[in-house]
């Protein structure tokens, strides 16, 4: 029985080490292999998924789906600690109850591995062979280890989130809430409004790449969501890749070879990032652009002075670069949850800058703020 314990216990940190390095350290490859981590995360995923459809919906649903990936990213550290402890402590059991001071079973062995982990040195149960001793040292420089790559993984992992969500905020104001390709062309008709449009696609070019690169590196920051309902990294790229389609079609005096460059990277991302999560690509439930919606946007795009070529060549080619991408946007927005934007805004709708949560909130509400901040001495200096 000790022999087994010592190979469950070299096989149990080994995995989880392993884990760690794939996922902290190792800079990932696209691969439809099974890990650990994978499978927690879909394990864990649609359970809660399922448990938010079930007792909510709308924005309670969402807030609650946002919860996720801050929750599960700390609960995977903590099974990567228990992997680790439970390890040591078989390998302290294979000991033999005489390599300890202290005379010892299971749930001691638990205990001496906790405090060594986490370099308490408690110093109730000491060991006494060489063995016991060196596995102890091995523990706590593990340990040591372990927290430093946490403590150098998080700050990476909100630096990525941060630069992610700058750009999508930065989109409000250039492509509507949530942000549409006609909305997007449409306010980069005015003078000079095309070569924005350019610099605007280089930039998501390279934003395609960084959130390709990141969220390879750290398939958690997929679960993160964006501050506003009405936004997220998949509508804005839902978003970017409609307007490219749009312009390589044929937009007379737009940025086609730009517009190329960035249908490209945008489509590698979410081609890579399908198979990440084991997202087969689907052709949508529902045509994202019907015939008579192409007319009106048509029609909104020659208001504003940009012509977009007609025709069925034109039309089967818009067909053909949308295939190219929206079975893959559609299966990633079923497993993430996240919608897709429409190619024309609904109307009415108002950007998030035009509609704030405080033009939103009760005038009761707002009156017994500026009442308490008048009565503190600072209403008359805000």
């Amino acid at each position: 029985m000790a022999i087994v314990a010592a190979l469950l216990g070299v096989i149990l940190i080994a995995v989880v080490l392993w884990e760690g390095f794939e996922t902290i350290v190792l800079p990932r490859r696209v691969t439809r292999k099974i890990r650990l981590t994978r499978f927690f995360y879909r394990l864990s995923w649609r359970p809660w998924l399922a448990l938010g459809r079930a007792v909510t919906s709308g924005r309670r649903l969402e807030t609650l789906l946002s919860f996720f990936g801050p929750l599960s990213l700390l609960f995977l550290l903590s099974l990567w600690a228990l992997g680790l402890i439970t390890g040591f402590a078989l390998l302290y059991w294979s000991c033999g109850p005489h390599s300890f001071k202290l005379e010892s079973d299971f749930t001691t062995d638990l205990y001496l591995s906790g405090t060594t982990f986490f370099t308490l040195g408690l110093g109730d149960v000491v060991p006494q062979t060489s063995l016991a001793r060196g596995l102890t040292v091995l523990e706590s420089g593990m340990g040591l280890g372990f927290l430093a790559l946490i403590i150098g993984y998080l700050p990476a992992l909100n630096q990525s989130f941060s630069r992610r969500e700058v750009s999508i905020s930065l989109l409000d104001a250039r492509a509507g809430s949530p942000p549409t390709a006609a909305e997007m062309l449409r306010r980069h008709s005015s003078d000079h409004g095309l070569a924005a449009l350019q610099q605007l696609l280089h930039e998501w070019e390279r934003w395609s790449a960084e959130l390709l690169e990141s969220h390879l590196s750290f398939p958690v920051l997929a679960y993160f969501r964006s501050q506003h309902d009405n936004q997220s990294w998949l509508a804005a790229l839902t978003a970017i890749l409609d307007t490219c389609a749009l312009v390589m079609v044929g937009l007379e005096g737009a940025c086609e070879r730009q517009a190329e460059l960035t249908f490209a990277m945008a489509r590698h991302a979410v081609n890579d990032l399908s198979l990440v999560f084991l997202s087969e690509p689907r052709e949508p439930r529902h045509n994202r652009l019907p015939a008579d919606t192409l007319v009106e946007l048509r029609t909104m795009l020659a208001a504003e002075g940009l012509k977009l070529r007609k025709g069925e060549e034109a039309d089967e080619h818009l067909r053909q670069l949308r295939h190219m991408y929206e079975p893959y946007i559609f299966a990633l927005s079923r497993h993430l949850n996240m919608a897709l934007p429409p190619w024309i805004p609904a109307a009415g709708r108002k950007d998030n800058w035009q509609a704030s949560a405080w033009e939103r909130a009760p005038a009761r509400t707002r009156k017994n703020d500026d009442a308490d901040s008048m009565e503190s001495g600072r209403g008359e200096h805000f």
